[in-house]
């Protein structure tokens, strides 16, 4: 790991990393924010995954996360979206390709040789994280959008391996919507059968593990009925028994003002699962 940014804040640091990534094939950079504390101790680490056409910029200039993050003791880790580089597929539109890997394990051409987000979330950057940062294997899990269905996602498929999850205005049934309905397509083919392995509103259903859901939704969100329809997964979770915190909140969009305006609440959220 090379660090290519190194900033003052909060009593912290917040820094950027590069790194050669094996399960990507591709440079790849992410986000560490280390609060004060970290100087004298590990601490627990909380993930967050961005949206369409983010990097790991745009959560740790417009969020405000910092702060919430030096109060409670929590070690925050940005990641890029997707692969970059020259040789990696693109497509034409925000919605598909570069800044839209959707968290997943592509398996069709030509996606497949680069797009594995999924595994490197899961496996290789913790394992980076975990070897080279004063970081404890206690994780949690959050995401905006595109990013939040990739941490509903990852945490339903995985128990025992988060202690926390949570997400803002997440797509929570992409099988149902044009975003991921396009998106799946092309990264795992036309055999709906294998998408429902990527759809929170599916996996609640056979979750083996009822850890908490916390999301924020903003009721004046100009994609809420086209592309995130809450609603799928909260009666998903009504007929498994899975606990779910939906909080429609009256006003807020899909940008980052509504993040900013909440993302200390699931912080203190997360800090509450990471230290118990």
């Amino acid at each position: 790991m090379e660090r290519i940014e190194h900033r003052a804040a909060s009593g912290g640091w917040q820094d950027v990393y590069r790194h050669r990534s094996q399960v990507l094939g591709c440079e790849m950079t992410f986000a560490v924010y280390l609060p004060p504390q970290a100087a004298s101790r590990r601490l627990p680490v909380l993930y967050w995954l961005s949206g369409l056409t983010c990097t790991e910029q745009n959560f740790i200039t417009k969020a405000g996360a910092q702060r919430y993050a030096a109060e409670h003791g929590v070690i925050l880790v940005a990641p890029d979206t997707s692969p970059r580089g020259d040789d990696v597929a693109d497509a034409d539109g925000y919605d598909l390709g570069k800044g839209a890997g959707f968290y997943l394990n592509a398996t069709e051409e030509p996606w497949a040789a680069h797009y594995r987000m999924y595994d490197y979330i899961v496996d290789e950057l913790p394992a980076l994280v975990e070897a080279h940062l004063p970081a404890t294997a206690a994780r949690g899990i959050s995401g905006h959008s595109m990013g939040g269905h990739g941490a509903l996602v990852i945490a339903l498929r995985n128990p025992g391996r988060y202690r926390s999850v949570s997400a803002f205005s997440p797509i929570v049934a992409p099988t149902r919507v044009p975003w991921g309905q396009k998106a799946f397509a092309a990264y795992l083919g036309e055999d709906r059968a294998a998408w429902s392995a990527w759809d929170a509103s599916e996996l609640v259903a056979t979750a083996s593990e009822r850890l908490p859901l916390l999301i924020d939704q903003g009721g004046g969100d100009e994609f809420l009925d086209t592309q995130l329809q809450p609603q799928w997964l909260q009666a998903a979770c009504t007929a498994a028994g899975h606990p779910l915190q939906l909080r429609l909140q009256p006003g807020y969009d899909h940008s980052y003002y509504f993040i900013a305006s909440f993302i200390g609440e699931h912080i203190a959220h997360h800090a509450t699962a990471l230290h118990a």
